[in-house]
């Protein structure tokens, strides 16, 4: 199991007109909100992701269909299946990450710590294992 990472089960406001989930910085993530962005329109078999932040938190949600998250810590590997609007996976910095299995039509909302910053990403995943293992 990697350490710190966790799914946080989000508030539901249940209405015969429709249910409603919030998310409230430092309630339902452990940041401060600096950027949210979506990942939508994935054609079949694409992987997004595919690298870790040196600084960046992360909170994925599955606002719309599913797909699976798969992290590694340079040592252990784990995905978490999201499917659920009501239920977030928290990701913290130094954890290397990839977003798959796409259904078709889903959406991924990904609300982040910091603002965008290309010097913040770990690409190389032999460069990340090298720093995890230091």
């Amino acid at each position: 199991m990697i350490s710190n990472v966790k799914i946080i089960q989000l508030p539901k406001i249940l209405d015969e007109r429709g249910n409603l989930s919030v998310i409230e910085e430092f309630k339902n993530t452990p940041f401060k909100i600096e950027r949210a962005y979506w990942i939508y329109d994935v054609p079949g078999g694409e992987v997004r992701g595919g690298h870790a932040y040196k600084k960046n938190e992360e909170f994925i949600v599955a606002l719309s269909g599913s797909f699976d998250v798969l992290l590694n810590d340079g040592k252990e590997e784990e995905t978490f299946y999201l499917n659920r609007s009501y239920y977030g996976l928290y990701v913290p910095n130094g954890i290397w990450r990839q977003i798959k299995n796409f259904s078709t039509n889903s959406l991924a909302l990904i609300l982040s710590s910091t603002i965008y910053d290309e010097n913040d990403y770990i690409r190389d995943y032999e460069v990340f294992k090298d720093l995890r293992n230091d």
